[in-house]
Parts: structure tokens; sequence; C-alpha cells
């Protein structure tokens, strides 16, 4: 079985629109784009290397996919292109037909999270889903994250496409590993760990008492 490996870029108030360069995805009058390129050093790029050492295929949404597919062809004698040309790249899109030209590419439409479904059940690598932030939050809603590995820089935009948004599920994560960038990138990631638990900071004789006092009804 695959599992579903997630890494997105986001801000400290969960924006992962753009994180790349002003024209990657400028919905909306989005004027931050490539609010990350300033903050890399060289454990983000050791920890990205890492990602893509072990097998893997690539899970993306149509634009992330449309990004990647009009550079990472061109690029010569760069190794992690020469990786992406040679794996298979499964594109999540509504539409229908889409320039699938970049080799070893699929579409996966219609209802999606069925096909998702079908996709980790096969054999094969894992897959690792980058960007694409409406894939993720399909994956979220259907609880189809295996691992989360969020990237969270030291800066706020105010405005922009989130992380957790529409479809995001209420749920437990147990962090796993969490490193610290010499420019303030938090690198955590994250496994799925059930329903949420919970509690009271509040003892037990006085939430009884002011329910009492808030109910009009004792409850001794």
């Amino acid at each position: 079985m695959r599992k579903i490996i997630v890494s997105t870029f986001i801000s400290m108030d969960g924006v992962l629109q753009s994180p790349g360069g002003p024209f990657e995805d400028p919905d909306n009058h989005f004027k931050w784009g490539g609010w990350s390129v300033e903050y890399w050093d060289d454990l983000m790029n050791k920890t990205m290397q890492q990602s893509t050492s072990q097998p893997f295929d690539l899970l993306l949404g149509r634009t992330t996919y449309e990004i990647f597919a009009a550079h990472w062809p061109y690029q010569k004698d760069d190794p992690t292109s020469e990786k992406f040309n040679k794996i298979q790249k499964f594109v999540v899109s509504s539409r229908q037909t889409i320039d699938l030209s970049w080799q070893n590419s699929t579409l996966l439409t219609g209802d999606v999270a069925a096909e998702l479904k079908k996709l980790k059940q096969q054999q094969g690598p894992d897959l690792l889903v980058n960007g694409s932030g409406k894939l993720v939050q399909t994956l979220l809603e259907n609880k189809l994250v295996d691992l989360l590995h969020t990237w969270v820089f030291p800066i706020t935009l105010g405005a922009g496409k989130k992380l957790f948004d529409s479809g995001t599920q209420p749920s437990q994560w147990k962090l796993t590993d969490a490193k610290l960038a010499s420019t303030g990138v938090i690198i955590a990631s994250y496994i799925p760990d059930g329903d949420i638990r919970l509690g009271s900071f509040v003892p037990d004789q006085i939430s009884e008492k002011e329910t009492e006092r808030r109910s009009g009804f004792s409850v001794e």
C-alpha cells in the first residue's frame, strides 16, 4: 500500500499561496509571490534532498503540475530533473482534458476521492505531494494524508490561500520530527493520531458548581 506524503510551505498565518515566485499563483491579486525564496539554507536543501532519496511518484494538483511541467523537463544535467522525468506523475484535476505531454503523466478526474483511495491500494512507491493546495484540502477532507511535513516560515502575509481551509477535519496529529533552519523556518513532521481527545483544566468539583450556577439546578 502506498503512503501519501504531503510537504507544504506555509506562512505563520497559514498561507501557502505562491511561495516560489511572483507569477506562480496570482489569484485574487495576491501580491506576495516568492515569499519563501530568501529563507533557504543548507539544512533546508538537505531536507528537501532527503525527501526524494527513496523511490517515489508525484501526486499533484493541476496548477502545480503545470508549473513543474514548464520547468523540470528543460533543466539539463540536473539530478532532480532526471528523477522527475522518469517517475510517474499523477495529476488531479476537475478538467477532463489537460496537457499531459510531460512523460509518464496520468490524469485523475471524476470521483477524485475514490480514485485516490484506489491509487493508495496499488503496489508502488509512496506518493509525494508538493504545493497543490486544493488537492491537499481534498486529501485532508478524506483523511488520506499519511505523513504531513509543514515548513513554517517566519512571515505573516495577511491574505491568500490557506493550507487548513475548507475540507479540514477535526483530527489529532502526532509530531514525529522537527528541525529549525538558521533562517527561522520550522520543519515539522506529523502523522495522523486518531480523533480529538478532549479534557479540561478546570477541576471537576469547580466545573460541577459552575454547571449548577449556570443551569439553576443542583448536581448533588
